[in-house]
């Protein structure tokens, strides 16, 4: 893949009139305000970022755009003409792709088959595997995916991977307009340096990309331009040179948020979680302790154990050798329940797939714990008061506990995800992406959450891909690489620390 500075905005191949325009675009649900009049430009080879707060507008903005909602009232230009978008066909036809977080790929199918799909060559009904195969080899080699296999299910693909299939696809529509919604939530760093190589790409190629993402340093090294929503409003759009994190969450939150991260004002304790030589199918021979009142951070790159490291001291991932221990008691190996019991919780990384039960009210959902393991209970009282304290010391916005729980927005399920280790005898609390796809506002509450949390008492072991987040947060830091713990740093280390022992030191083997 070659090499492209992304510090400047790469050349635009064409000026002059916007690919994509919108004017007055409204829209209203039964008591929400979705959308109020807002205006919207693009032009080609720019990439244009959409932020805001969960709820500020922006899904129902490229919703509109894709043809699955209607707006009450505006208009949308493609090339200078006026688009009907009654269905994502149409957004389709005029040249328009969509790439979500849910990527809409066929694990069934070939990554020329997912790549042709819509617009398969072949005549009389036939399908050509060998022109499609040459086709999906051309564009992947046109976007440095050049060593992805043609002929390999999309099923054993990475998510990096899979979302360059769906780049290809956009590129074998003939797409000129490209949205991106969050796309680097369920990636690594090296993978999301992989995927602003190919929007560098992209851009020299003169395609127009819509960049919807909460992350302001993405934001900030990738944006030529920056859309601020807010309430269903367009606030302001900027250039990079203006658009500075501090000026953004200014706009975004109505307030400017000061320092985002707390001070590290804690006083760490006695030792309450200690791991001894743990080994298990990705981690090996890990040794680590974390203090009461105390957080510490485990940084590395991609596949380098820090999920499994997690997943191996809460018993859902196997561990062949080794021991945890909590304030001195051994903890049963490979026992989710044994981990519970000691006093463990676990907040993993997919909430929605891992954290959650969606179709359950908050309720259910933050005394699932609790029902299950009365024996470890911190208040055997009523349910209804259990759960309602919980909520409350939580900040959880919700009409009412008895809300399902998928209609609250990513920050308001996070928070029920960590409140219901909190009706437990927790003494450990382990976070895995404790704010993966939480805008920036929630990204703030989440940080006081944890400070406060660990300030109470708790030992709190963190696992994080941004590493502003890991060193924001943290007291200590462990970094792994290739199933090894290579150093130790303080939360005082720079990024470029973490990043150099991460990369340099590449374990045994």
């Amino acid at each position: 893949m070659s090499s492209i500075d992304l510090a400047e905005p790469a050349p635009r191949t064409e000026t002059g009139q916007p690919v994509l325009q919108a004017f007055g675009l409204s829209k209203q649900f039964p008591g929400v305000r979705a959308l109020a009049g807002v205006d919207f430009d693009l032009m080609r080879g720019e990439v244009h970022c959409l932020i805001g707060e969960n709820g500020a507008g922006k899904s129902t903005f490229v919703k509109i755009l894709a043809g699955a909602t209607q707006p009450d009232s505006g208009e949308i230009l493609v090339r200078g003409v006026k688009a009907e978008m009654a269905g994502p066909r149409d957004a389709k036809e005029l040249g328009l792709a969509f790439i979500f977080q849910e990527l809409s790929v066929v694990d069934g199918l070939t990554v020329a088959e997912n790549i042709v799909l819509g617009s398969e060559p072949g005549a009389r009904g036939r399908f050509d595997a060998q022109s499609a195969t040459a086709t999906a080899r051309k564009i992947l080699l046109g976007i440095g995916f050049d060593t992805l296999d043609p002929d390999m299910r999309v099923g054993r693909l990475s998510t990096a991977e899979k979302q360059a299939v769906m780049i290809a696809k956009a590129l074998c529509a003939n797409a000129d307009v490209i949205v991106m919604d969050e796309p680097t939530s369920p990636l690594e760093e090296q993978e999301v340096r992989q995927l602003f190589q190919v929007i560098a790409t992209l851009k020299q190629q003169g395609k127009a990309i819509i960049y919807v993402s909460h992350k302001m340093r993405e934001i900030e090294e990738i944006g030529d331009r920056v859309t601020v929503f807010k309430d269903g409003a367009k606030v302001a759009t900027l250039n990079r040179a203006e658009a500075t994190p501090r000026e953004l969450i200014r706009l975004m939150v109505g307030r400017d948020l000061g320092d985002i991260f707390p001070a590290k004002d804690r006083q760490p304790g006695r030792e309450v979680l200690k791991v001894s030589g743990l080994s298990g199918a990705r981690i090996r021979d890990i040794d680590l302790s974390v203090r009461a009142g105390e957080i510490v951070g485990v940084a590395g790159l991609v596949g380098a154990g820090r999920t499994e490291l997690l997943r191996s001291i809460f018993g859902a991932d196997e561990v062949v050798h080794g021991e945890v221990s909590v304030d001195g008691e051994l903890v049963p190996a490979n026992s989710v329940r044994g981990a519970i019991r000691s006093g463990i919780g676990l907040v993993p990384e997919e909430r929605r797939g891992q954290g959650i039960v969606g179709v359950l009210s908050v309720f259910d959902n933050v005394l699932l714990p609790w029902q299950e393991f009365p024996d470890s209970r911190r208040d055997n009282g009523e349910p209804e008061i259990v759960a309602r304290q919980a909520v409350e010391s939580m900040n959880v916005k919700t009409p009412s506990i008895r809300q399902r729980i998928s209609l609250l927005s990513g920050g308001n399920q996070q928070k029920v995800v960590v409140g219901k280790w909190l009706t437990m005898k927790t003494r450990v609390l382990l976070l895995d992406e404790p704010t993966r796809g939480i805008d920036i506002g929630a990204k703030r509450e989440i940080y006081k959450l944890i400070h406060d949390l660990a300030k109470s008492g708790l030992a709190i072991l963190l696992v994080s891909s941004e590493l502003p987040e890991v060193l924001g947060l943290c007291d200590r830091i462990l970094v792994l690489n290739n199933g090894y713990a290579v150093g130790e740093l303080p939360g005082s280390a720079s990024e470029a620390d973490v990043i150099e022992l991460s990369m340099l030191h590449g374990g045994q083997s």
